[in-house]
């Protein structure tokens, strides 16, 4: 990587590297063996993502606890999901131009392989490996703070404060062994800009719920949380009986 590319680099991500082949690997993807990079764990990035996967676990939960004391375990884990998905990896790699400095391969370069999703979630968990290997975990926390849970937490808090009423409906079905839910749209309004929807979940065993939402999945988490509230009060009334 040139002089210059890596010191922008390392403005971007906010961290000088002590050993730049750290970062150098981290951004080399398997497929640019076929431009001249000799093949091996030891000069592409898959390893270095393995390693960044678990670091950026571990810190994620670490900042879970902290920020959010009063919150059970599913909201933790959930929330925890959410912030290290493909998706929420992905942006924060393009916040910080990671693909620029992506080493692909030919065939990767011509199908666009420096915007995939993919390759640059990978990308960013192998750059969170390199910054603890380099310099250790203090050093890793300030950047996944920085580089992810910062701007994820501004733009999406509210989301991450909310249950997953979809989830959560799955998992009480399947505690009492019925079939997962089905969500179907019965209903659309609305000029395309303003679309309103209405969509039922059933489950054999559960009595059908509708909700609705300005999007498919709204309407689906409005559905959900109405057969949550349903089980769960013939639920109560069920024990009340056996009192």
């Amino acid at each position: 990587m040139p002089e210059t590319s890596l010191e922008e680099l390392e403005q971007a991500i906010g961290h000088r590297f002590r050993q730049p082949e750290l970062i150098e690997r981290a951004l080399t993807h398997r497929s640019a063996a076929a431009n001249g990079v000799p093949e091996g764990p030891a000069v592409h990035n898959e390893q270095l993502e393995y390693l960044g996967d678990a670091v950026l676990g571990m810190l994620v939960s670490e900042y879970l606890l902290q920020a959010f004391p009063q919150w059970s375990e599913g909201q933790l884990s959930r929330s925890r999901a959410r912030l290290v998905n493909a998706g929420s990896l992905c942006s924060a790699a393009r916040r910080l131009g990671l693909g620029e400095h992506l080493r692909v391969g030919r065939g990767e370069e011509k199908t666009g392989g420096r915007e995939k999703p993919a390759l640059l979630a990978d990308a960013f968990e192998a750059v969170v490996a390199a910054i603890y290997l380099d310099a250790g975990l203090g050093a890793a926390r300030e950047f996944v703070g920085r580089a992810l849970l910062h701007a994820a937490l501004e733009s999406d808090a509210g989301k991450l404060e909310r249950s997953d009423h979809k989830s959560a409906l799955q998992e009480l079905l399947q505690a009492r062994g019925l079939p997962p839910a089905r969500y179907d749209v019965v209903r659309e309004a609305g000029p395309d800009h303003r679309k309103t929807f209405w969509v039922e979940v059933s489950s054999p065993g559960m009595v059908g719920a509708t909700g609705e939402g300005s999007t498919k999945k709204e309407a689906e988490q409005s559905a959900a949380a109405q057969a949550l509230e349903g089980l769960l009060r013939s639920e109560s009334g069920e024990n009340a009986k056996n009192v």
